[in-house]
């Protein structure tokens, strides 16, 4: 079942770093980035602080035909509170394509552009290009071949201009991994990878373990997050999952996009975000 919070509500989330990596996510002035980071979608700057978390993601505003990270003034408003907090902007995400399909809107070029462009002046790694609701990829079971063949070819237009900023676009739908692989090499840049939903993709049926396998290094980052429970108590069991990201040698920002069943975000922020540390072993 599809629960992207963009999608009913809207999110504000975001990663930092500037150059695109071979191999996961890299850090400012092209330093690998040690180990794992926990960023989150579902909370903003200042309870991400008291969570403990080191980044959030940011969505770059709802369709207009200028979008609000294009606006300077959110973006120094963003640079204060990254200041403030001593948080970093760890990745965009772009949910207007949920009701504005990138595959149909002229404006989207556009928007990719002013993202782009976004992330650069904010140091953000990776932008989430989504496609759920009317902006899917799948009809049934089915693959929209037409509107695939429009999103190949403007991704492939943002690519260089995503290449040169340091910025991957991270494409997050609900595809298997092969038909995701396809796209990536119809596009052909490493600045277009996966945004990789493990509870999402799971919740389609398919084998999230073998398909991190299967992708390795073609995915940008991950999104966590299981239903309405907390990580160690849903229906995506982690574990097996977080080996199999080890195993690709994947280092860079694991994104929470968790409920909060206590009503206290902050403090359920903190507990996933722990939980995550201690799965992989770091900072713990």
């Amino acid at each position: 079942m599809i629960t992207r919070r963009t999608f009913l509500k809207g999110a504000a989330a975001g990663i930092a770093g500037a150059a695109v990596a071979s191999k996961g996510v890299m850090a400012e002035e092209g330093k690998a980035v040690p180990k794992i980071r926990v960023s989150s979608c579902s909370v903003g700057f200042d309870d991400g602080k008291k969570a403990g978390l080191e980044g959030v993601e940011i969505g770059v505003g709802g369709a207009a035909e200028k979008l609000r990270i294009a606006d300077p003034t959110f973006r120094e408003e963003q640079k204060k509170k990254m200041q403030e907090t001593g948080l970093v902007v760890s990745s965009f995400m772009m949910g207007l394509f949920n009701s504005e399909p990138l595959a149909s809107d002229p404006r989207g070029p556009a928007w990719l552009e002013q993202s782009i462009e976004g992330a650069k002046d904010l140091k953000a790694q990776v932008i989430l290009v989504a496609f759920f609701g009317k902006g899917s990829l799948l009809e049934g079971r089915k693959v929209k071949t037409a509107d695939v063949d429009v999103v190949v070819e403007r991704l492939k237009a943002a690519a260089p201009k995503a290449r040169e900023a340091g910025v991957i676009l991270g494409i997050e739908n609900t595809l298997d991994a092969k038909q995701n692989a396809e796209i990536l090499d119809r596009i052909g840049s490493p600045a277009v990878k996966i945004y990789y939903d493990c509870y999402n993709l799971q919740g389609q049926g398919y084998d999230v373990v073998d398909e991190i396998r299967f992708l390795k290094d073609r995915i940008a980052i991950f999104h966590f997050k299981n239903g309405g429970e907390y990580l160690d108590n849903g229906k995506v069991k982690f574990e097996p999952i977080v080996e199999a990201i080890k195993e690709i040698g994947y280092k860079g920002w694991i994104v929470l996009e968790t409920s909060h069943p206590s009503k206290n975000a902050a403090a359920d922020t903190k507990r996933n975000a722990d939980y995550v540390r201690k799965l992989f072993g770091v900072g713990v």
